[in-house]
């Protein structure tokens, strides 16, 4: 257990107003201390790789070739002492956030000082994602193409329409408290990065890595090449002859399919390069798109229920109004955990949002309110969707279909149905492909920048360009001098340009691409399961051990203990499962996890036995004690 932090007096000049300072202008000032007797002797080792000195030199917003970094309000001093004794430091000698007399803000809070500072080399100084940019970006993923296709496994396995209702519903709440376990660790820890930052700062860099080196390289680009590929397929299928009938799979097709995949990819990491405005505006207009989507299906279904007509000759079902609802409901505890497990590959990707934290205007605030507002929404449009389906299509063929939308809209509108439910099913599946593509590429900059990756990927904006370190941007509404045009360009579309991870972009994009040519998925499907969700584990026990290790930590939202407990649990039992079902898959999986440990020794653990200059400064130390 830490102990309290212990703070040293700290002397500002009097009458003198500052404005909040966020952490990365606090860890500057940590920098510029010298070492003294007042200064707490570290708790953890120090040292940092060589990279990923490169990649945070050069960005003190108080150095003096910085406009900002000296002014009457503001002068420059060195002589500052600080002492902290807690174990989870946010810099070697980083005054403590949340009770400072001068205004410190905390970690990546919100700031309204009329200005819009904006570093040339870092994405956290340059905070523009909204609550809605956050909601898109969940809602973005998570609403893919599982509530188009999973129905069949869902209910294959739970045997009734009642026990798969159920079944979505609980898959829906176990999300949930996976969610909501990051939702507080993401507000005590606001940095870009996601589980990649959390485990490193909890349990050491070699849990980060080990997660970076399995999603950067195989869950993320494999990820969006699976949906990449089903883009592909129904943009085919929608204008196939035969739409409702079995995907052609000679290998003609296949090619046209992976080529329209491959453009679709290309049209998106283009947009993800060009600006950070432009991607999330995207995802917010698919978002709604979605909803419109799947609240189309259900409104379709409740009328053809109550009507019984559709514009085809096919009757609707019956047997609802007959049978009960959960007559032939499987008892077998594999089947259900099989059904569990489709269930929650659809509602994956609520994680999403955690890896672009450090760009939130204000993390804290947000994040809770992203999260507890998506997850419901998901969850009731997903009920809504599976209710309509099994109010207008027999059992048999939800079990039997792999594209229920297509089949649904086939039935009850003949083949323009067909055709516009296999366009919504592509979109869906295009606003995924864009908001897997923005969080990755965050996800590959956050490596470099950390130095698990080469500090070129930790870059911002074109690779040996020098952006503007600085640009100031006024709040006031005095736009009489700017063209009308000009205006709704920049509140539009792009203030932003090429300010965004292009290398780490354009980086996981070819790896995608290398997925998509590839076109096996179903080792990589069993590697999500168990990587993903051992992961998982890992990064919410971590939520426990921090509220034991660090219980002064500031949190600005705090879940339930129970629910990461919960969400634990369900994770064992998964990955147990997978162990038992697909034993060689899984030796596969920990084979590939396992083979990062030397490429960690000697890239990372490596540099950083290199030794160093003293005084350099970083965001966090390693956590614990030796």
């Amino acid at each position: 257990m830490s102990r309290a932090p212990i703070y040293s007096s700290l002397t500002s000049p009097s009458n003198t107003t500052r404005r909040p300072r966020d952490s990365l202008e606090l860890a500057s000032l940590a920098s510029t201390t010298p070492t003294s007797s007042h200064a707490s002797r570290s708790s953890s080792p120090s040292g940092i790789s060589s990279s990923r000195k490169i990649s945070l030199s050069g960005e003190d917003p108080l150095s003096l070739s910085n406009p900002a970094g000296s002014t009457p309000q503001r002068p420059l001093t060195h002589s500052r002492s600080f002492s902290v004794t807690s174990a989870f430091d946010f810099a070697s000698n980083l005054f403590p956030l949340s009770t400072t007399a001068a205004g410190y803000t905390s970690i990546g809070a919100a700031q309204n000082n009329g200005l819009d500072l904006v570093d040339g080399g870092n994405l956290e100084k340059h905070k523009s994602i909204t609550y809605l940019n956050g909601l898109s970006l969940i809602v973005g993923l998570i609403i893919g193409s599982g509530i188009f296709s999973s129905p069949a496994q869902i209910t294959t396995n739970a045997g009734s329409p009642g026990a798969s209702l159920l079944v979505w519903l609980v898959a829906g709440i176990l999300a949930w408290t996976g969610a909501a376990s990051y939702a507080e660790l993401g507000g005590a820890i606001p940095l870009n990065g996601g589980a990649q930052v959390y485990l490193s700062k909890i349990f050491g860099d070699l849990f980060g890595f080990l997660f970076t080196w399995s999603s950067v390289f195989v869950l993320k680009p494999g990820s969006a090449a699976i949906i990449a590929i089903i883009f592909g397929e129904y943009i085919v299928r929608a204008f196939s002859p035969n739409s409702t009938s079995t995907p052609n799979t000679s290998p003609s097709i296949i090619w046209v399919e992976k080529g329209i995949s491959l453009v679709a990819l290309t049209l998106v990491a283009l947009l993800n390069c060009l600006s950070t405005k432009l991607a999330t505006r995207m995802g917010d207009g698919f978002m709604f798109f979605k909803f419109f989507a799947l609240l189309s299906i259900a409104i379709t279904g409740l009328i053809v229920a109550v009507t019984g007509r559709t514009l085809t000759s096919f009757t609707p079902n019956q047997d609802w109004k007959t049978i009960s609802w959960f007559a032939g409901t499987n008892t077998n505890a594999s089947n259900w955990a099989v059904a569990l497990y489709a269930g929650l590959w659809a509602f994956d990707g609520w994680d999403n949002t955690n890896f672009v934290l450090g760009e939130f205007r204000n993390p804290g605030r947000d994040l809770p309110r992203v999260i507890h507002t998506a997850m419901p929404l998901v969850i009731l449009s997903y009920l809504l969707a599976t209710l309509s389906y099994t109010l207008v299509l027999p059992d048999k063929i939800i079990a039997s279909s792999n594209t229920i939308a297509v089949t649904f809209g086939a039935r009850v509108f003949g083949p323009i149905g067909s055709l516009v439910l296999a366009l919504m099913v592509s979109g869906s599946c295009f606003g995924a492909l864009n908001a897997t593509t923005f969080t990755s590429g965050r996800l590959v900059y956050a490596a470099g920048k950390e130095g698990y990756l080469p500090s070129v990927f930790g870059t911002v904006g074109m690779p040996g360009s020098d952006p503007k370190p600085l640009r100031l941007r006024s709040n006031s509404n005095n736009n009489a001098d700017s063209s009308f045009g000009s205006r709704i360009t920049a509140k539009l579309l792009v203030d932003d340009i090429l300010f965004t991870p292009i290398t780490a972009v354009v980086f996981n994009s070819l790896l995608t691409a290398l997925y998509i040519l590839s076109g096996s998925f179903q080792t990589l499907i069993t590697f999500y399961g168990v990587a993903g969700y051992s992961f998982y584990f890992l990064t919410v026990l971590g939520l426990i051990v921090l509220r034991i290790k660090e219980p002064h930590l500031e949190r600005p939202y705090r879940t339930w203990i129970s629910t990461p407990i919960i969400f634990c649990c369900v994770s064992l039992f998964l990955l147990s499962r997978a162990v038992f079902a697909r034993p060689f898959q899984t030796l596969v999986v920990l084979v590939f996890v396992g083979a990062g440990v030397p490429v960690w020794w000697v890239w990372v653990r490596g540099k950083d036995g290199r030794g160093g200059e003293a005084r350099e400064w970083r965001f966090w130390k390693r956590w614990g004690r030796r």
